[in-house]
């Protein structure tokens, strides 16, 4: 078993951006939105635990495993502050990391993050997660995202090409089963999502399909929200430069400070 997760570095520059894909990716979805990023950061885009080139590291066995294996492998690269950006299971992992490690996280960003409401498509994530061929992949993406939206054509090949690795469908068949258990996915207390400090924004396709949009209703205030009209729930590939705009803009934004404890003595 490899030590630590996969992940392909990209740029550089006074910033450093993790990308975190989501259930059933890899890394390599993230193509354009890296394309732009890099120009001015240094761009790292990991493959899952249980996806791709990390199909045996560590890290398997739910996202809190693969959040505590991906902040172990930032810390083996000596990485200070990192912007984390997520998308739906990799939201999942990207928040749990922020609340783990709050000090080394600069800046969140959620696409359409797992976690934040127990409602879940699991049919839909049950077909993706056993789709083998082209067509198959084709018409699950097509599925996942909004109505007018088309699979682009890097993406169902690199997801082609993933899922030829031995054991790689039968370690997303179980991924998906465990994620799904009973009809619903596990939800991160809103408690906890109270204590990020760092700019959080929240990035939901107001067609989403998979996980409804409505879980974003009830965010802590401080989070900004931005939905995306006629898109479903694969915003990397509906839109790749409007992704990469928002991370851009959230990497901008300053912490907030907290209030302290009401009673607490002035220092």
């Amino acid at each position: 078993m490899l030590p630590f997760p996969y992940a392909v570095e990209r740029g550089a520059g006074p910033r450093t951006i993790v990308l975190l894909h989501g259930f059933g990716a890899c890394g390599e979805i993230w193509l354009d939105v890296v394309a732009s990023l890099a120009a001015e950061a240094r761009v790292l885009a990991y493959d899952l635990p249980g996806h791709g080139e990390s199909l045996e590291s560590e890290g398997l066995g739910g996202a809190k495993a693969a959040a505590r294996a991906i902040l172990a492998d930032l810390a083996a690269r000596r990485l200070g502050k990192v912007h984390l950006v997520g998308h739906s299971m990799g939201g999942a992992i990207a928040t749990l990391m922020a609340l783990a490690d709050p000090d080394r996280v600069a800046s969140l960003t959620l696409l359409a993050p797992g976690g934040f409401g127990p409602e879940i498509n699991a049919d839909l994530l049950r077909r993706y997660a056993a789709a083998a061929g082209r067509r198959e992949l084709r018409a699950s993406l097509a599925a996942m995202s909004g109505p007018r939206s088309v699979p682009p054509d890097h993406v169902v090949d690199a997801l082609c090409r993933m899922r030829k690795r031995p054991g790689q469908l039968q370690t997303l068949i179980g991924i998906a089963a465990a994620m799904t258990r009973d009809g619903r996915q596990g939800v991160i207390p809103r408690a906890q999502l109270d204590t990020l400090d760092m700019p959080v924004m929240i990035v939901w396709g107001a067609e989403d399909p998979l996980l409804p949009v409505e879980q974003a209703e009830a965010l802590p205030s401080h989070f900004h929200l931005h939905h995306v009209l006629d898109a479903g729930h694969m915003l990397i590939e509906e839109a790749p430069d409007l992704v990469a705009e928002i991370v851009r803009r959230n990497t901008r934004r300053r912490r907030r400070r907290l209030r302290p404890p009401l009673g607490a003595a002035a220092s």
